[in-house]
């Protein structure tokens, strides 16, 4: 083992030690756990996974979430059927999984969150800062999601499903049920009608108003709901991710028996070949359009959680020597996988609907909460013992959500913790459980009447464009700034070998082109919000650009203290700023350096209390 000089040295050029200084967990200060052992000082250490399998299932419970189920299938209808996955898994390929790989090498090399992490490039460490920002704005709504499929979960537990028939007090006399629809006369092309499970939704569960404007009152009902569904976050993450780690065992798991029970049960189903014809049958025409390759871009691009700091968190906590590599393989190839095949559950009941309904495939697919809330829901009261079906797909959805955010709210716990860890590694319940609160309050406005349209309005602009600009910024960073050669050398470090020449090319040039292609065409096609056709006022649209903002002025913001903390005329602090810092680098080297203080440190404390001789 070189010595510690020639260990900071090596942290300061940005590259450390080569393969032939580090022989691997031999080197490591490793409990039983695998954490490492204090060296100095007060600090706590930092925790790691318990197994290799627990990394696997929280990155695959993370990426495969509610988007695979309830938006994938539909852009696939939509965008030419078989023909969507041209560029789906071209995009895939070529921005995808290079993306990913960058931000799993980064975090598992460092052992740091999405802010410190930065320390390899100080001047870009605002996208740090916009990635906890972006990830703390998308846990407050998404676990309203979460607390909408506890509802249904909780209305399931009855022998007819309340969203069966009209009838009741939240319908209207426009309610029209399924039996209805089959049996009708009118067989006109242009035959609407508004069916039980969509004013259960929306006159039921949300209670809506037609306005953001009219906030109406909170629904005790949705609120105990949400706090159920921060109670059971909070006790998942209670022990980081110790815990998390054996919990998705079951969450991440438990999604892929129920899509496969439903999917031999549609397929048995009548109309079951129409729909799943409708959602495979090629357009190649469309391949023409920029819309097809803007969904199939934006959709690889979202559904993988490039940019939003859970890569890089979860890969933080893995040994050193794990195979980075052949992980950014395997996570993204299952997140597609599940997304096809969930669109063949998904359509096999829509099929079967419109076959009961006597209607075109057409009239009855959706997307989003449309899909999970009101067309699906639909469908299975047409199944017979409808509740277990009901029981089933809700509580798959629950899981579905609970996986995606376990990993966001341990990004910005593991942010904060890392970037002050004196302060707050020692107190991470009590952070985690202040997080929880505070998230918790701050969804209130969406238990209201008018909390659908504060949901819409967050997921319009909380997660839009403010992630392209931060993964473009890091793309072009990291490959320009501190060098896919650096960056190839730790990844050499760490698992034995360097990236090959398509991981380079696509870092350096494609990837961030097609970064740049979803944000420009994301400009353009640019449309203000809306819900079931109900516009948002002007002042709604600007406190979501504004929100939007909050996340991307982090970047410039944190670059330009980057660059007057440091010493020299202005080129020189620029230059400064686009270097690694002196601590950066690998975990263990880290603790060398520390251990290396702590002694220095308490040989001169031992040397100022020998005492003085009298001559």
């Amino acid at each position: 083992m070189e010595s510690s000089e020639h260990a900071s040295k090596g942290l300061e050029e940005g590259v450390l030690l080569t393969n032939d200084n580090f022989n691997g967990p031999k080197d490591l200060k490793d409990d039983d756990d695998g954490d490492l052992k204090k060296n100095s000082g007060d600090e706590i250490e930092r925790e790691s996974w318990g197994a290799k399998m627990d990394y696997m299932l929280s990155m695959i419970g993370y990426c495969v979430g509610l988007g695979n189920v309830w938006r994938f299938p539909y852009l696939c209808y939509a965008n030419g059927g078989g023909a969507f996955l041209i560029p789906y898994l071209l995009m895939l390929t070529l921005a995808g999984i290079p993306l990913f790989y960058m931000e799993s090498a980064l975090g598992q090399y460092a052992s740091l969150g999405s802010i410190s992490v930065w320390k390899a490039l100080p001047i870009i460490k605002g996208v740090g800062y916009a990635m906890v920002t972006i990830s703390t704005l998308v846990a407050i709504y998404y676990n309203m999601i979460i607390a909408w499929s506890l509802y249904f979960l909780f209305a399931s537990f009855s022998s007819v499903l309340p969203w069966h028939h009209c009838g009741h007090w939240w319908n209207t006399p426009e309610c029209m049920e399924s039996s209805a629809v089959a049996n009708r006369t009118n067989t006109t092309a242009n035959f609407s009608r508004i069916s039980p499970s969509e004013e259960y939704f929306h006159n039921r569960v949300l209670k809506y108003t037609d306005s953001i404007d009219d906030t109406g009152a909170i629904s005790w009902e949705l609120a105990l709901c949400l706090l159920l569904s921060w109670i059971i976050v909070f006790f998942c993450l209670i022990k980081g991710v110790k815990s998390s780690g054996k919990v998705v065992y079951f969450t991440a798991t438990f999604p892929y028996v129920v899509l496969i029970i439903l999917l031999i049960r549609g397929l048995l189903l009548p109309g079951a070949r129409d729909g799943i014809i409708y959602y495979i049958k090629p357009d190649f025409t469309k391949l023409l359009t920029s819309q097809i390759w803007y969904d199939g871009a934006s959709q690889v691009f979202y559904s993988l959680g490039v940019a939003w700091g859970g890569i890089l968190t979860m890969a933080s906590y893995n040994k050193f020597n794990n195979n980075c590599y052949r992980d950014a393989i395997i996570v993204p190839l299952c997140n597609s996988g599940t997304s096809i095949f969930a669109g063949f559950v998904i359509f096999s009941y829509i099929g079967y609907m419109a076959h009961e309904l006597k209607v075109d495939v057409g009239k009855v697919v959706a997307k989003g909460p449309g899909l999970a809330f009101i067309a699906y829901p639909e469908a299975l009261t047409l199944m017979p013992i409808s509740p277990l079906w009901a029981f089933l797909f809700f509580f798959m959805l629950l899981t579905l959500g609970l996986d995606s955010e376990f990993v966001t709210i341990e990004t910005v716990i593991t942010a904060l913790s890392d970037e002050y860890p004196a302060l707050l590694r020692r107190y991470k319940v009590a952070v985690l459980l202040v997080a929880c609160i505070v998230m918790f309050l701050l969804g209130l406005p969406f238990c209201t009447q008018a909390g659908i349209y504060w949901v819409t309005l967050m997921d319009t602009y909380s997660a839009g464009f403010t992630l392209l600009i931060a993964s473009f910024i890091m793309a072009i960073g990291i490959s320009y700034v501190y060098g896919v050669r650096r960056l190839s050398a730790n990844i050499k470090e760490m698992v034995g070998f360097e990236p090959n020449w398509y991981f380079k090319a696509c870092w350096m040039v494609i990837s961030p082109l097609m970064v740049l292609f979803i944000f420009i065409v994301s400009l353009v096609e640019y449309q203000p919000p809306t819900y079931d056709g109900n516009t948002y006022p002007a002042w709604a649209a600007g406190l979501g650009l504004a929100m939007a903002f909050t996340s991307i002025i982090m970047i410039p913001l944190f670059g330009i203290l980057a660059v007057f903390r440091q010493e020299g005329t202005l080129i020189e602090k620029v230059r400064a700023a686009c270097r690694p810092e002196p601590d950066w680098g690998p975990a263990h080297v880290r603790a060398q350096l520390d251990e290396k203080e702590a002694i220095n440190q308490s040989q001169k404390l031992a040397v100022d209390r020998i005492p003085l001789q009298n001559p």
